[in-house]
């Protein structure tokens, strides 16, 4: 029995969920990932540790970085306060003009300095034990299990919406919740969707309705909008009180919006406020690049690749791939090909990725994966540079 539990059935219903970029923990990755973007940018060697906390009319910045002398607490303040203006806060409760900020961040410890970085006698080191977890399946064209691709969607329509100023009664915080049948293990329509949007204190929940159902009809593949009784729109009755005033928030609280809704194990640690030579997030990048590539050159119809870490140590201590159904390959030499097609050492995986650059932020709401690669870099891992060369090793036909 294969030693990853998820192994769905050919008939289920599976939900995942997301949350939008004024979520209050979303708003905490958010301002994480933009201090560490300025660090990469004034050097691209830094090490940054950041996290943040958020809370009614208060944000806290904690953690450790080495490297980025220039940024300091003036600098991470501004930053700060950049994210807060950016996401649309400007509510009582919750302000980036009058918000206080406390500033908690000091510099690395050199116990773990002295065993991360390299040497003349080695090289760089992963900066903590740990398992790192990538997936990819055949769901959408994104290679992302559906019902977080959908849930994405929704809130990524809603928040076009509300930055436009098409829709003026719409506000920062919301979340979404899709629930898809499957047949023959494959999504054919959403059994039921929840949004709940924070909103003006003037509006009726009949108009947000409508907005709401007209978003998710758009959103859906065609026929798959669950009955009217199972669309859920601010189920409570209403949410005008939102953001960190109506909840605190938290750096990394949301990691399996994060990644993969749920489809897919989840390694040990959050992404948001790491810097590149973390493993926690530079491995689970390197995990997703190489299951979207098994998976695009048609070895497997999903793919889950899990890699662990010694603190210290430069290569994995171990990496594991499953292809779930019947491996139309060998998985042992799969797992070797793709080990030399890939240094999974940490400097190997920034190298290959080109990780070492300010290209963070974006990464904090909406997920790390199944996003677009840019052209400065962002979302590298999502590229499908490797496929072509799996086929040919793999004699798989196109």
């Amino acid at each position: 029995m294969s030693p990853i539990l998820y192994q769905p059935r050919d008939h289920y219903i599976f939900t995942s969920e997301s949350v939008s970029e004024g979520h209050p923990d979303k708003l905490c990755d958010q301002v994480s990932d933009a201090i560490v973007d300025a660090c990469l940018a004034t050097n691209p060697e830094a090490r940054c540790a950041i996290e943040t906390l958020a809370t009614t009319d208060h944000l806290v910045i904690a953690g450790e970085y080495r490297g980025a002398d220039t940024i300091g607490k003036a600098e991470m303040e501004e930053i700060a306060r950049d994210v807060v203006r950016d996401i649309g806060y400007e509510q009582q409760g919750f302000n980036w003009q009058t918000l206080h900020i406390d500033h908690y961040v000091h510099q690395q410890s050199a116990d773990i300095a002295q065993g991360v970085d390299a040497s003349a006698s080695k090289d760089e080191g992963a900066g903590d034990q740990g398992i790192m977890f990538g997936f990819a399946c055949r769901e959408t064209p994104e290679l992302m299990p559906a019902t977080l691709h959908y849930s994405h969607r929704i809130l990524q329509a809603l928040s076009q919406a509300r930055r436009n100023g098409t829709v003026p009664f719409l506000r920062p915080d919301a979340k979404s919740q899709v629930s898809l049948r499957y047949e023959n293990g494959m999504p054919v329509q959403a059994s039921s969707v929840v949004v709940s949007t924070q909103h003006a204190a003037d509006v009726s929940q009949a108009t947000i309705r409508d907005f709401v159902r007209d978003v998710v009809e758009r959103e859906l593949p065609q026929g798959w909008m669950p009955t009217e009784d199972q669309l859920f729109v601010n189920p409570t009755g209403q949410f005008i009180i939102g953001g960190p005033d109506g909840d605190s928030g938290l750096t990394g609280r949301k990691i399996i919006v994060d990644t993969y809704g749920g489809a897919s194990p989840h390694g040990g640690g959050a992404f948001s406020g790491k810097d590149p030579t973390k493993v926690d997030r530079s491995a689970a990048y390197a995990a997703r690049y190489l299951a979207k590539n098994v998976v695009a050159a048609g070895i497997a119809e999903r793919c889950t690749i899990q890699i662990s870490y010694a603190i210290g140590v430069a290569h994995p201590v171990s990496f594991y791939v499953n292809t779930h159904a019947a491996p139309k390959v060998d998985p042992e030499r799969l797992e070797i090909v793709l080990q030399e097609l890939m240094n999974l050492s940490p400097r190997g995986i920034r190298t290959h990725l080109g990780l070492n650059k300010p290209i963070y932020r974006p990464t904090a709401s909406y997920g790390h994966f199944g996003r677009e690669p840019g052209p400065n870099g962002e979302f590298s891992w999502e590229r499908l540079d490797l496929a072509d060369t799996l086929r040919r090793e793999f004699q798989v036909a196109v």
